[in-house]
């Protein structure tokens, strides 16, 4: 903690990580630890969106970014992306392992559970956790190597935590389909809270804190019968919005939560509290 009586949220000097980066929470995710001084390596399977993205936030903020492509279920991949940062960057304080997968096939993504497919299964959590353990074991074998602690944030999901309320979904779309919310998803987001909180316990006598942040729903191009449906199981009444996680992200990347670690902050406008 830096000294005084106000907890820094100050960024400035560290390099942070951030898989999934390209995406729609993604981005603004990289652009908020930019906002606040980071070095940022937007990571993600995209590799053009990630440079894009990266060249837009360097000329915006005038922070220094990298774009990196990576295939996070990938361990080859993702050492030769460590291997990128590190040479451009040095050190890693900070990892947001972000990345997730609705599959190559949408249609498979959200078949019934009855009919899944081991193969969509095996797909989406090949991403959704395994990219999560091979990317934090690697950051998190580094931050070790370097014994200056460090800030881990996986993103898990309000799914992980409660089941979906399957009649939100009736008259549903997303982009232009009708959609659900798989078995698979509520699994592995399930996982990436628990995992968090083993590394948190693992990693704790070298300051490495670890810690889950769980969105609830966000607005990103659901029809109107879904918002309106969704909002009604929520206390205050709509669904969430990107900017309104960045908040709670910068507060577990920063020295504001030096004391926080294997917690699952939930972003989801008292939806669990019902």
């Amino acid at each position: 903690m830096s000294s005084g009586a106000e907890p820094s949220f100050d960024l400035s000097g560290r390099t942070a990580i951030v898989t999934g980066g390209a995406g729609i929470l993604g981005r603004r995710f990289c652009k908020a630890l930019a906002e606040r001084g980071a070095r940022v390596a937007v990571v993600d399977v995209d590799g053009d969106a990630a440079q894009e993205l990266a060249k837009k936030i360097e000329v915006d903020l005038g922070t220094e970014t990298l774009g990196v492509a990576c295939d996070v279920a990938d361990l080859d991949s993702v050492d030769a992306m460590l291997a990128t940062v590190l040479d451009r960057f040095g050190n890693i304080e900070i990892l947001h392992n972000n990345a997730a997968s609705k599959s190559s096939s949408l249609d498979a993504f959200f078949a019934p559970f009855e009919e899944y497919s081991l193969k969509t299964w095996r797909e989406v959590t090949a991403v959704n956790l395994d990219g999560m353990f091979l990317v934090a074991q690697a950051v998190g074998r580094r931050m070790l190597q370097q014994g200056k602690g460090g800030s881990i944030i996986m993103t898990a999901s309000i799914y992980g935590v409660v089941a979906p309320d399957q009649r939100i979904y009736e008259g549903s779309q997303y982009m232009g389909r009708p959609i659900n919310s798989p078995a698979v998803y509520s699994a592995t987001k399930a996982a990436v809270v628990g995992l968090a909180r083993h590394l948190a316990a693992l990693w704790a006598e070298h300051a490495i804190r670890v810690n889950a942040l769980t969105p609830g729903g966000i607005e990103s191009g659901q029809n109107e019968a879904f918002r309106s449906r969704y909002a009604s199981r929520v206390p205050m009444a709509r669904m969430g919005r990107v900017d309104e996680l960045t908040g709670a992200l910068i507060y577990l990347a920063s020295d504001a939560s030096s004391y926080v670690t294997g917690q699952n902050l939930i972003v989801d406008g008292g939806l669990t509290c019902w």
